[in-house]
């Protein structure tokens, strides 16, 4: 008998990446994160991050169902869930529900859904979130319970954040460096730990979900241009590392800058990505109305990437370099 020549479309030869694997890969690395915030803040961390999950997920649900009248097959490849742990771990340990929930909705239904879902919006969704809930509700997005109240939700002692001190210029009330990377401090669900967040990082890396080129071009901005203004003036300006340490700096270098939709597909782009990532950062807890400036640098950036995308275009196949 002939042999039969079987053809068929690419890809022929498969890596075994796919949305979902990635997916649940980041999920599996916001793990240290949650349960150091569980451990800070016990029941609050709880109630906010289920809320969160939850909502994004119902809401993504009924968003493809009932609007977009198809079926709703994006509904367990992880992207819901990790929006809704993202925005948990953007919010205080003592947010109502029913903000969480609308914080939620606005995540889900404007920063994902109105863009046509996965892959097609230009802002990370749990950012729309959290900036909305910031600007919107500031008083209840900025009121941070004290680490150590397991058992209290709404009604827990509150305290500044280490970026509120710095703000204010009380920089001899900072807790120490070794406080800051372990967590040991006020402030949201996911920016209280580095050391949780850089074990999360390093698993990304080693299953090779993300790359190097963002988070260590982000971090390594912000150390430099904060180590030039405390050199300036020490007295005036908190250290690189305190910078490093604390806020949403590690949970936005490596969980949300990261975000493949989003951010620029060239190593290039993303160091440039990077780069002015940390800048904005800098300048904004440094001069800006609001003592954190990560959130906003990442949106903005975001709005960014397709120029840096046109800018940092990959060489064609077959395209001859002139010399």
């Amino acid at each position: 008998m002939a042999n039969k020549l079987t053809v068929s479309l690419s890809p022929h030869v498969h890596g075994g990446d796919s949305i979902q694997r990635n997916m649940y890969g980041v999920l599996i690395a916001l793990v240290p994160a949650l349960l150091v915030s569980l451990y800070m803040f016990g029941l609050g961390a709880l109630i906010v991050t289920l809320t969160s999950v939850a909502a994004c997920l119902f809401f993504e649900w009924a968003i493809t169902k009932f609007i977009l009248k198809r079926g709703c097959s994006t509904l367990c490849d992880g992207s819901a869930a990790i929006t809704g742990v993202l925005l948990a771990f953007n919010v205080p340990s003592n947010l109502p529900i029913w903000l969480i929930i609308i914080g939620a909705l606005v995540a889900i239904g404007i920063g994902k859904m109105t863009f046509g879902g996965l892959g097609c919006n230009p802002f990370n969704p749990a950012l729309v979130g959290r900036i909305f809930l910031l600007i919107s509700f500031p008083v209840q997005m900025t009121t941070w319970p004290v680490a150590g109240q397991l058992l209290a939700y709404t009604d827990v002692n509150t305290a500044a954040t280490p970026l509120a001190l710095m703000q204010q210029g009380h920089l001899s009330d900072l807790p120490d460096t070794l406080s800051l990377f372990l967590g040991n401090n006020a402030g949201s669900l996911g920016e209280i730990s580095a050391l949780a967040l850089l074990l999360g990082g390093a698993y990304l890396l080693w299953k090779k979900v993300i790359t190097w080129h963002i988070p260590v071009s982000i971090l390594a901005t912000v150390f430099v241009f904060a180590g030039i203004m405390w050199m300036v003036d020490p007295a005036g300006y908190a250290s690189p590392l305190v910078h490093l340490f604390t806020g949403g700096l590690m949970l936005g270098a490596i969980f949300m800058a990261t975000d493949y939709v989003t951010s620029p597909m060239t190593h290039k782009g993303q160091i440039i990505y990077g780069v002015c990532i940390g800048f904005l950062t800098v300048l904004i807890r440094l001069f800006g109305a609001y003592p954190e400036g990560m959130s906003f640098a990442i949106f903005i950036m975001n709005a960014f990437t397709p120029l840096i995308n046109t800018y940092c275009k990959p060489k064609r196949f077959g395209e001859v370099v002139k010399k």
